[in-house]
């Protein structure tokens, strides 16, 4: 290892695309997997594995889309990932081998088994083939002029059960020529102890053999570590501490059972702990975009308290904590959030002190600290509110109408006079909403009446009507997000409702609260928050 952690130069692998697919619930078109792909390759992470060519017909497509152009990495390199020949083949013929040439890319991922376990038990082979298979594989790419990595499944298992053997199999890719071997825990159930242990004596063996004329070339070491135990990115960093340069993960920590090694984690802890610059500056601070981006192409949910970038990553609530941000911004964060591209937020709620609402007064340009009966007020209307089921701490943009009211700043897009909504159950088993909405708008009535699959669904559309010609740009706001919960279950059918709506005009988000024992007022009230919000700062037309 090198003799200090600014020394040391770690290669990522990105496998999001092959082993992060096989998280349950995922399935990615070739579109999707080529968007991926560059996004990996925005944050300058070294490889990306596309997948397993010849196992399935999208991952083949994948592969001859990107030969053909289609996909210009400027930062990373394309892998192709596949297994060793098959027992009792020769590999010049082996159709999984030729898959991999067919893919045409510089670099080739092999797995191999290295527990003898599932060589002589799952395979049916002995173990010197397990090793032949090994070996000949990768001198066979090796000959065909690709970069071969080695991936030894199960190794940690195998290593436990016969050291021997594993250390044998990991010697033959690295002597056939394998420029990097990569210790798996494919079980994901090892702790760091082991993990560091077992990687050291890897690293010791691989020296050894360098120094013994064994290996012509020095061969990386690498890891590639499963989250069973909620230890996959303890074990990638011991692993590099031990003497591994190469760490294999996937965006978000996502893949099967329990997923992999999270790199946006990993990532963040190499470059801002351990001082080993593994992607640029400007790359890390899209870091958290990024993990966004991929889980929303995933058709997942971004985890808001993921560390680094999750949405409450740098999220506040206590008046004590908030009080001390305000003094100094290192008080309760370990890092600056804006270098893995998130911010601070400060959650209002009934813990709130007045220091959270002097902060969050200073992020909408208003003076709340030299007005003690303001905040105080302020602060009051908040606990009133949450005492009756309202939550500020998702919903900023109701928060912000709220503290512009009481500062006499609020500006009167519209006002309600009443709405109406009925649902009509037909006898052919349809069912269509239809609602009105009667507003006032500069001194003018106006009316608007609108159907939906829903009553809430209506009165969007009816307000849109009875508004549009006044506000024309309603038409870039949507509605992103709709959650509906109960805030007192105990209570039955008559218990108040929750209601939060995200809104997007394209370029920004917004998120508003609306509370009733009615699900369709707590609806209104957040849809009409979220119509007051985007339409700020508007003039209605006369």
């Amino acid at each position: 290892m090198a003799d200090s952690a600014e020394d040391l130069r770690v290669d990522l692998y990105d496998t999001t695309l092959r082993d992060g697919t096989q998280r349950e619930g995922i399935a990615l078109s070739v579109d999707d997997k080529l968007r991926v792909a560059r996004m990996i390759d925005g944050l300058g992470i070294g490889y990306v594995e596309g997948g397993w060519p010849g196992a399935n017909p999208k991952d083949t497509e994948f592969f001859r889309r990107a030969a053909s152009g289609e996909l210009r990495l400027e930062r990373s390199t394309l892998a192709a990932f596949g297994m060793t020949r098959r027992p009792g083949r020769v590999a010049s013929t082996d159709p999984a081998l030729a898959a991999l040439l067919e893919a045409d890319t510089e670099v080739v991922c092999l797995v191999g088994k290295s527990w003898g376990l599932h060589v002589t038990e799952i395979l049916g082979a002995s173990k010197d083939e397990g090793v032949a298979m090994v070996a000949d594989s990768v001198r066979f790419l090796r000959a065909e002029g690709r970069r071969v990595l080695f991936d030894a499944e199960h190794f940690f298992d195998g290593h436990a059960e016969d050291p021997a053997y594993a250390l044998d199999i990991v010697t033959a890719a690295a002597g056939a020529g394998a420029e990097c071997v990569v210790l798996c825990d494919t079980n994901g159930g090892l702790l760091p102890d082991r993990v560091e242990a077992v990687t050291r004596q890897v690293a010791d063996r691989l020296a050894s053999d360098q120094g013994s004329g064994a290996n012509e070339a020095a061969t990386q070491l690498g890891v590639h570590v499963h989250n069973d135990t909620e230890c996959a990115v303890a074990n990638s960093l011991v692993a590099l501490r031990a003497g591994a340069t190469h760490v294999q993960g996937t965006i978000n920590g996502i893949g099967e059972r329990c997923g992999n090694a999270n790199l946006c984690s990993i990532i963040p802890n190499l470059k801002l702990k351990m001082g080993i610059d593994v992607i640029g500056d400007g790359e890390l601070r899209q870091l958290s975009r990024t993990a966004h981006q991929v889980a929303e192409t995933m058709n997942l949910v971004p985890d808001p308290h993921a560390a680094y970038v999750g949405h409450a990553a740098f999220a506040h609530k206590a008046g004590l904590h908030v009080s001390a941000l305000a003094k100094r911004a290192d008080t309760y964060q370990h890092v600056e959030p804006g270098k893995v591209g998130n911010s601070l937020r400060l959650l209002m709620s009934e813990l709130a002190g007045r220091s959270t609402i002097v902060l969050k007064g200073e992020r909408l340009g208003l003076d709340l600290g030299s007005d003690t009966e303001l905040t105080g007020r302020i602060l009051e209307r908040v606990k009133d509110l949450e005492h009756i089921g309202y939550s500020f701490e998702a919903a900023d943009a109701s928060f912000e109408l709220l503290v512009r009211d009481e500062a006499g700043e609020g500006q009167e897009v519209f006002r309600l006079e009443s709405f109406r909504a009925i649902v009509e159950r037909r006898e052919d088993g349809g069912n269509v909403a239809e609602a009105t909405v009667k507003v006032w708008v500069g001194g003018e009535r106006l009316i608007g009446t609108g159907e939906g699959n829903g009553p809430v669904d209506a009165l969007d559309a009816a307000f849109r009507v009875a508004v549009g010609g006044r506000y024309p740009e309603l038409e870039k706001v949507h509605l992103a997000d709709y959650k509906v919960r109960i805030v007192d279950p105990q209570a039955g059918t008559g218990a108040t409702t929750r209601v939060l709506i995200s809104s997007s005009d394209g370029d920004r988000e917004w998120q508003t609260v609306g509370v009733s024992e009615n699900v369709i007022d707590a609806s209104w009230k957040a849809m009409a928050d979220a119509y007051a919000y985007g339409l700020s700062g508007k003039r209605a037309r006369a």
